[in-house]
C-alpha cells in the first residue's frame, strides 16, 4: 500500500469517526445502513470498524463502501 494513499484514508476516516455501511460482499457483513465507529486503519488500508450490532468486519480499500455521517 502506498503511504501517501493509506495517509489519505487515515485523514478521512479518523479514529472515532463515525460510518454507515453503503456496500460490503460478504456472507457475514453487517445489513446495509449499518453504523459503527472507526477504530484505525492498518497497513493495507482496511478501515477497522466497530459496527453498532456488535461485529467488527473490517473494510476493505476499494473493495466496499462506507460513508462518514460525523
Amino acid at each position: 500500500m502506498d503511504k501517501r494513499i493509506l495517509e489519505t484514508i487515515k485523514k478521512q476516516y479518523p479514529i472515532g469517526s463515525r460510518v454507515e455501511l453503503v456496500q460490503m460482499d460478504d456472507v457475514q457483513a453487517p445489513p446495509l445502513g449499518t453504523l459503527g465507529t472507526v477504530v484505525g486503519v492498518d497497513d493495507i488500508g482496511s478501515i477497522m470498524v466497530s459496527w453498532d450490532n456488535g461485529s467488527s468486519l473490517n473494510v476493505l480499500y476499494q473493495k466496499d463502501k462506507v460513508k462518514n455521517i460525523y
